[in-house]
């Protein structure tokens, strides 16, 4: 069994659902959990939960939504188990409406938790692995901001967010021993109960897919349960995990790596015009052969070899 002995981690949103899971699991492979949770007692009790089994765990009540609170958080890790190895930046609420008719606080207040919330977590975070040459940092995107979801504006581009976040902390971490990842995770949760699929209506394509996708089965036992995503999640944290600047889908029991990626595209040889762009739409639009940058200069050398295939 891969073990976590000696580890210690902070778990965001841990007070149910993905975060508990995750939690209990780190636990019973032997880290030094904090429990984070602002939802009444719930972050207690899964720290309890955990001491009951013989682990060792540590509430924290504090938000993720403000610098003091994500200071707080990581704070308490050092404080109470000398360090902080691993964290899961799992924090995260929904706000739903048309895209139209969203108000600032439906927009604010996603933001503040899952973007700034990564940020405010992460930074002191990221400070104290880098000097002890370090760490293990897995930050939760979804579908929703990669794909698209009707109704989820705020959320959906929060989680993007959360991936060029991410991106650039790997590239940052590398040199110093410190790993970061991204998971995109679908699971039943309280959070995930609540979403409103009246947009179906509206939506036509979305919700073409959404009826042919339940009236699909998904194959043996409830693959939205949370312990189908806990494996992989605890696999990005685990010390053997050599992957860094990943992004990670666990769906229902489908395992893959999701890759942001660029179209060869078509090289113009000189200043091209409007007309010049429409005349090549379909080399430009072409997804036959792909490449995959891992950072802007990546992409930019792209570029430079295809123009030197001009000259």
């Amino acid at each position: 069994m891969t073990s976590f002995a000696g580890r210690v981690a902070v778990v965001t949103g841990a007070g149910g659902g993905l975060g508990r899971a995750y939690a209990l699991e780190l636990a019973r492979r032997g880290t030094c959990v904090v429990v984070n949770d602002i939802g009444g007692d719930a972050a207690g009790k899964v720290a309890a939960e955990i001491a009951a089994c013989g682990g060792s765990a540590a509430a924290s009540h504090h938000s993720v939504a403000s610098r003091v609170g994500g200071a707080a958080i990581v704070n308490l890790a050092i404080e109470a188990f000398g360090r902080i190895d691993i964290l899961i930046s799992n924090a995260g609420i929904l706000r739903q409406a048309r895209f139209d008719e969203m108000v600032e606080a439906d927009i604010d207040s996603v933001i503040d938790v899952h973007l700034k919330g990564a940020f405010h977590v992460g930074q002191p975070a990221f400070a104290a692995m880098k000097r002890q040459g370090y760490g293990r940092m897995l930050f939760t995107a979804s579908s929703s901001g990669l794909f698209g979801h009707p109704w989820q504006a705020s959320y959906a581009a929060a989680k993007a967010g959360i991936v060029g976040l991410a991106n650039t902390i790997a590239l940052e971490g590398r040199d110093h021993g410190v790993l970061c990842n991204v998971i995109m995770p679908n699971a039943r949760t309280s959070m995930a109960e609540g979403v409103d699929f009246a947009w179906r209506t509206e939506v036509t394509k979305a919700g073409a897919a959404l009826a042919r996708l339940m009236a699909t089965p998904l194959g043996g036992g409830d693959r939205l349960d949370p312990d189908w995503v806990v494996p992989l999640a605890i696999h990005l944290v685990s010390d053997e995990m050599r992957t860094t600047h990943g992004i990670f889908s666990a769906c229902c029991g489908r395992y893959a790596r999701v890759a942001i990626s660029t179209a060869q595209g078509w090289a113009a040889p000189a200043l091209p015009s409007v007309e010049d762009i429409a005349a090549h739409w379909t080399q430009i639009c072409d997804a036959g052969v792909l490449a995959e940058p891992m950072s802007v200069y990546d992409e930019a050398l792209a570029v430079r070899q295809a123009l030197a295939k001009l000259a």
